[in-house]
């Protein structure tokens, strides 16, 4: 018996110290039962997740609460991304984060607000000093919300370490429910060299799933021969969310050797556009299906990516039986495998692959630039991960550049020249991405004006187009009309909106005194709250001014009473 408890007491403390992490120093920054609509290293649009979100029952205003004692080291405000954000740096060195928040503490928004309207901005950035804004564990910093980039009502929460690297939050004792097994949706086998083949075929092949009684897979016998690797769409789905999440460890195995690991554990901000190259970006543009490639490209200098044999290829000889097998785990060790029987069999008669080959050609490790006419497009060193032909042509100030299917790394930049546009409206021009499935629509692409040229910076390929806007933005009242008591009402709401250049910034005062206004995108309101008692006059004359990217402006003025 004794020795059971001395194994027993050895062996908890190992688990124990096999996580770095501290697990009883954070507490869940919510009331409610964690369930999450998003998982750390879950993959997104050109970048990895880098926190939980936690589902807030479909509704605002939850009481959001510090995960331990620290410092408020920043808030930031803004239209996009995380939307209204606070930072907290605790004394072991880490930072929690809470983004996408419809409000601060009272205490909080007071702060904030002071400096709002001492700038006369509703965007901001602050950091506050080490003694300036102190919180204690399971205060209410915030309310829960869904601004900014936010699909709906929850909270983002982050723990990143003093380097700023965003770590998995469930390594610090957060938990959620979960016993339900990864599920893999598809599989791919990739032939790497010109003599390699898969059934017959130097093309990518997809491979039939057959689901196991025991909830694991089989994929269909394979002939192969030569260098090939595989790729799988795989998600994770928790007890309490009928939503698809992400894995949180995927590993795969030749004969019993190990050859691939990727751990969803921990990464860097930098590292956020390797995501292109770990997936099949191709494939995605064209299916909406992320397939991760278990095998590592050039390029690819992922951190999460642990032990990898020969890259994670194999090389299948002719003759032989061989089995390929692939772990997907969830960070609960819920686990499903897949296994793939091999025959080696050479092929000789083989269709040589098409290259599509144009007048220009991209190397990867230079820089590239491309001319026609007025219109230069400049990609710098590295842009790229692989070198390829590019289809590059102008037609009318339509610019083609390829398609979306290839991935950057590194942004680049269009140029046009403008000298000869005779219209007299040439400084309503920008620079728009046409997208669609008949490029009808417009989408503005940040424009800068340097005398007679405009650039703008990019990091998708596709179609570019000149495009003129001579159009002013819309702005409406919602809750009220001229001449209207507003005495019971705490809100005061427009709509503002613009179809063509998009809505740059706006300004708005009452008696002449600037107000704060807070902006929605997502629903193009534009909102005041009389709380920040701003107007103290009975009559009050209100003027909003909305401009759009290209400096097409209108004003908006009316008269309004309270008491």
């Amino acid at each position: 018996m004794h020795k059971f408890l001395t194994f027993f007491l050895l062996f908890a403390f190992l688990c124990h110290a096999q996580n770095p992490y501290p697990e009883d120093y954070f507490r869940h920054p919510l009331d409610v039962t964690l369930i999450p609509s998003g998982t750390f290293g879950e993959l997104r649009s050109n970048h990895f997740h880098s926190g939980l979100d936690i589902k807030t029952q479909q509704r605002e205003g939850l009481k959001v609460f510090a995960a331990a004692d620290g410092f408020v080291s920043r808030i930031k405000i803004a239209h996009f991304g995380y939307g209204k954000a606070v930072y907290i740096t605790h004394p072991n060195g880490y930072t929690t984060v809470y983004a996408h928040l419809q409000e601060l503490s009272p205490s909080l928004e007071a702060y904030i607000k002071k400096l709002q309207y001492e700038q006369e901005t509703f965007e901001i950035e602050v950091f506050p000093k080490i003694d300036e804004l102190p919180v204690l564990k399971s205060d209410v910093i915030a309310f829960s919300g869904n601004t900014g980039s936010s699909g709906g009502p929850h909270l983002h929460f982050e723990i990143r370490d003093n380097n700023e690297r965003p770590i998995n939050p469930l390594l610090f004792g957060l938990d959620i429910k979960d016993t339900t097994k990864p599920i893999i949706t598809e599989i791919y086998a990739y032939p790497i060299t010109d003599d390699a083949h898969i059934n017959s075929s130097n093309e990518k092949q997809k491979l039939r799933l057959i689901n196991n009684k025991n909830g694991d897979y089989t994929a269909e016998n394979i002939k192969a021969y030569g260098k090939i690797g595989f790729a799988i769409e795989a998600n994770d789905r928790q007890d309490l969310a009928s939503n698809k999440n992400g894995v949180e460890n995927i590993q795969a195995f030749y004969n019993g050797n190990q050859t691939f690991e990727m751990d969803f554990k921990r990464f860097t901000f930098d590292e956020s556009r390797l995501l292109n190259r770990f997936i099949d970006y191709e494939h995605y543009t064209d299916k909406k299906e992320r397939l991760q490639k278990l095998f590592v490209e050039s390029g690819n200098n992922l951190t999460m990516l642990k032990k990898i044999d020969d890259f994670g290829y194999i090389n299948v000889e002719d003759s032989t039986s061989t089995v390929y097998k692939v772990r997907v785990k969830d960070f609960h060790n819920n686990e499903v495998w897949l296994t793939i029987n091999i025959e080696g069999l050479k092929t000789t008669d083989l269709k040589s692959k098409e290259i599509k080959k144009t007048p220009f050609y991209i190397y990867s490790t230079k820089a590239n630039e491309l001319i026609n006419n007025n219109v230069s497009v400049h990609f710098p060193q590295d842009a790229f991960f692989d070198d390829f032909y590019i289809n590059f042509e102008v037609n009318n100030d339509t610019i083609t550049l390829h398609d979306d299917s290839i991935p950057l790394r590194e942004n680049f930049s269009i140029t046009y020249d403008i000298t000869n546009f005779k219209n007299q409206d040439s400084d309503k021009l920008y620079i728009a991405r046409l997208v669609g499935w008949k490029k009808q629509y417009t989408i503005y692409s940040q424009t800068y004006r340097k005398e007679n040229t405009l650039t703008t910076y990019a990091k998708t390929l596709g179609t570019y187009a000149l495009t003129l806007d001579t159009v002013n933005p819309t702005i409406k009242p919602i809750n009220f009309a001229e001449g209207k008591w507003l005495s019971k009402y705490r809100f005061l709401k427009l709509k503002i909106e613009d179809e063509g250049s998009g809505i740059s910034n706006y300004r708005a005062t009452i008696n002449g005194k600037w107000i704060l206004m807070e902006y929605d995108y997502k629903t193009n309101l534009l909102v005041y709250d009389f709380n920040d008692a701003i107007s103290t006059e009975t009559k009050n004359n209100l003027k909003v001014i909305v401009t759009d990217n290209v400096g097409n402006n209108s004003t908006f003025e009316t008269t309004f009473f309270r008491k």
